[in-house]
């Protein structure tokens, strides 16, 4: 009887450490309903959101998963962005079939080269030395932008026209939401999986201790850049989304300003989770909107205070403050129950 209540307790203690999933059917389901509930200008809104917490996922890759502080998502998401306004300007394509897969391969390209030549050294690089080299390709990305003719300089690209599926266009508003959900929650499922895979777990191992795994036969620093180049694919695909919701582009969805906001996005939330930069980026992008409106003139003041005050009284983010460390760093698998006689031993000894 003391062995069956022991390992009903370790299995409820088990039971009780699984927040993540229920924050994720939650949210999901909130994210679902929404539109029928909230006026057309909000759902804009919360697309927006959708888009950069794509983004921001991004982000968790590199720096949760794998150790890596890039301070360049944003210009994988800018060079999407722009790759795909070109596509709209120059060839009349908006179909969703062909710019958005083009998004992701632009990410993905680029991330590759840019990992690359910052992590496939002689010696392991830095965490200073690739966050200062993305920062860097960001800050030249956007210079660039601004001084070519050809993507609009300081203008942009204005007047994107919208996205297509056959006939259909997808205008801003709920097709819009959906669309972005839908391309928010499969990227979720994969990364997700990836994560939890086995190469998943030797990535976790090569952020920890990347010279134990490499005794075991593992290449941290190409499996790094595997990572590094599936999050670049990912804010591509952020960026492609962005630019037919907003209908433009523009230099500064390159620059180290949107990467330093998805940043605190992510350890707002709580890296390493996936989860929690979705929950860090409708936190901050919401209390924006409602300071905004009723702190006009010091409402980033306000904010900026609000995320500090947040990082520094919660580390691990604020789904450390409900789910527990092993959940968070990944247990990958259910844990074993102990046997049954290893329990009953003592109350026979005891009897």
């Amino acid at each position: 009887m003391a062995a069956a209540s022991s390992i009903g307790a370790g299995s409820l203690r088990g039971y009780q450490r699984r927040v993540i999933p229920i924050l994720e059917i939650v949210l999901f389901a909130v994210f679902v309903a929404a539109p029928v509930v909230l006026q057309d200008y909000i759902t804009v809104f919360v697309t927006r959101a959708l888009i950069l917490a794509l983004l921001a996922l991004s982000f968790d890759l590199v720096w949760g998963y794998s150790g890596i502080m890039s301070f360049g998502q944003a210009l994988f998401f800018g060079a999407a962005g722009y790759g795909v306004a070109l596509l709209a300007r120059d060839l009349q394509i908006t179909s969703a079939f062909i710019v958005l897969p083009a998004a992701f391969v632009i990410g993905l390209i680029l991330s590759v080269a840019i990992g690359a030549f910052l992590l496939l050294g002689r010696h392991p690089p830095t965490t200073i030395f690739v966050a200062l080299g993305t920062l860097a390709g960001s800050y030249v990305a956007d210079r660039l932008a601004r001084d070519w003719y050809y993507l609009g300089g300081q203008n942009g690209i204005p007047s994107i026209p919208p996205m297509t599926a056959g006939g259909y266009e997808f205008a801003e508003g709920p097709a819009y939401y959906y669309l972005a959900l839908t391309v928010l929650a499969l990227v979720y499922l994969v990364c997700r999986f990836v994560v939890r895979s086995q190469f998943g777990l030797a990535l976790a191992g090569v952020r920890e201790h990347e010279a134990r795994i490499a005794f075991l036969g593992y290449e941290g620093q190409r499996m790094k850049l595997a990572m590094f180049s599936l999050a670049g694919a990912v804010a591509g695909l952020a960026g492609g989304l962005y630019a037919f919701h907003e209908g433009f582009v523009w230099p500064n969805m390159l620059g180290v300003v949107v990467s330093t906001q998805i940043v605190l996005y992510a350890l707002l939330g709580g890296v390493g989770t996936l989860i929690g930069p979705i929950i860090g980026v409708m936190i901050v992008e919401i209390a924006s909107f409602a300071l905004s409106d009723s702190l006009p003139k010091v409402w980033p003041i306000v904010l900026g205070l609000l995320l500090l005050f947040a990082i520094l009284f919660a580390p691990t983010g604020l789904i450390g403050l409900v789910a527990s460390e092993r959940e968070r760093v990944g247990d990958f698998g259910r844990p074993p129950l102990r046997p049954r006689h290893a329990d009953a031993a003592p109350d026979d000894a005891a009897a």
